[in-house]
């Protein structure tokens, strides 16, 4: 796990849908680039995680530090620019000013909605926080602080060194740990009380998924492989006359995996193999040699060497999963409801000034029909840190309960079969 991950925990996304009229952020005071139901996130604010936000974006290590694309000029950002520019070939023309000053404006667009989301939505946090009764005291944030910093570093040198290369200070980290702090608590509130799950509920899910639950027959299969049926008769010639089947394997197969383990296939399920071999394995009779048979990659022989018969697991043996499960799907249902609520209220009372208007401010243009993540999106409370070099808020938005994988079905599901499947060696492993 990356440092960045451990020591700046973030917040998550929710995807937003609302799309209300645009406006120029009107209510905005002069200091600030938004409000949140009046509480202003002012550009001192702004300035400050732009600057660590494009030092975080700089992917050279040890490169000089970034400078931070500041609108409307970008004195700085061009300048900055133009001392890492080679010198044009003779002939060209030199790179003006305003190409550099586009480059800037880009950069500062994609830093800007980062940023936005990243203030936007810890106040969008703070005050759910408040209105819900949980509170993060200094002392709360002080121990949460201690323990990632010590997961993620061996010692203080490492960790002042980490703070020397990405701009922050100790304040913005603690900012950061609050914020998720909170977002984590809310969570928790939010599902509390969602891990009630009855015999009656087990049962009832278990009888309408129990197909799920049933273990297919697996068969353990010597195989030969050969280009032709000639080939084919004197492979099967060769074990009939006592030949091991590795032996014969290695000596006639024509594929080299399989003719380097012998030949043998481990617990195969119906609809694995070539179609073909698949028919036939599957109807055959334990130790008996059949063959060849025609497939799509040549001429098989085999021989089933085992037969483990399919299985139907009872309700005893995966209650336990499918209470997981349950309990998982009733705080995921929970924390939906929620999401929904939390992103369309919140977002009605964001105003943000023209510039700096994101998808979570209300005077937000309506979005373009996507089939993909909605651009600027909020926060959702307990989403873990960006990855190390990812700026303040790269997030991919998730929306889960705090058990956030459900536990797997346990029974392996029987494949159905398919239109041309791989040769012998390529074919999923048991």
């Amino acid at each position: 796990m990356s440092l960045r991950l451990k020591v700046l925990p973030a917040l998550g996304a929710f995807f937003v849908s609302a799309a209300l009229l645009a406006a120029c952020g009107g209510g905005v005071p002069g200091n600030a680039v938004a409000t949140v139901d009046g509480t202003p996130i002012t550009k001192d604010d702004f300035n400050h995680w732009l600057g660590i936000a494009a030092r975080s974006s700089q992917q050279a290590p040890g490169a000089k530090a970034a400078v931070a694309p500041l609108p409307p000029n970008f004195t700085a950002c061009i300048a900055a620019k133009r001392l890492q520019l080679p010198k044009p070939a003779q002939g060209q023309p030199k790179i003006s000013d305003t190409q550099i000053k586009a480059q800037c404006q880009s950069e500062f667009d994609m830093l800007r909605d980062q940023v936005m989301q990243l203030l936007i939505s810890s106040q969008w946090i703070e005050q759910q926080a408040s209105d819900l009764g949980i509170q993060a005291s200094d002392a709360d944030v002080q121990k949460q602080f201690q323990k990632t910093k010590k997961q993620a570093f061996p010692n203080e040198a490492d960790y002042k060194k980490f703070l020397a290369q990405s701009g922050q200070s100790e304040q913005d980290i603690l900012f950061r740990v609050r914020v998720d702090y909170l977002s984590n608590k809310i969570r928790a509130k939010i599902t509390k009380g969602k891990d009630q799950v009855t015999d009656a509920q087990v049962a009832a899910y278990f009888a309408k998924n129990k197909s799920q639950y049933a273990q297919p027959e697996k068969r353990d299969i010597n195989v030969i492989l050969t280009k032709t049926k000639a080939q084919a008769e004197r492979a099967k010639a060769a074990v009939q006359g006592g030949q091991s089947w590795a032996a014969a394997a290695k000596r006639y197969s024509t594929d080299p995996q399989s003719k380097n383990t012998g030949g043998q296939l481990k617990g195969v399920t119906k609809g694995q193999q070539d179609r073909a071999l698949d028919s036939a394995a599957f109807t055959a009779q334990k130790g008996k040699i059949g063959g060849p048979v025609k497939g799509s990659f040549g001429w098989y022989i085999f021989q089933v060497t085992n037969i483990t018969p399919g299985r139907q697991q009872t309700l005893t043996e995966v209650k336990p999963s499918i209470r997981q499960l349950l309990v998982s799907q009733g705080q995921q249902k929970a924390l939906n409801t929620f999401v929904t609520d939390f992103q369309k209220r919140w977002q009605g009372k964001t105003d943000c000034r023209e510039g700096y208007v994101v998808q979570s401010c209300k005077n937000a243009p309506k979005p373009k029909a996507t089939t993909g993540q909605v651009p600027g999106q909020a926060p959702q409370p307990g989403q873990q840190a960006p990855q190390q070099g990812q700026t303040p808020q790269q997030q991919t938005p998730q929306q889960q309960a705090p058990q956030q994988q459900a536990p797997q079905q346990q029974a392996p599901q029987q494949q159905a079969p398919q239109q041309q499947a791989p040769p012998p060696s390529q074919a999923p492993s048991p």
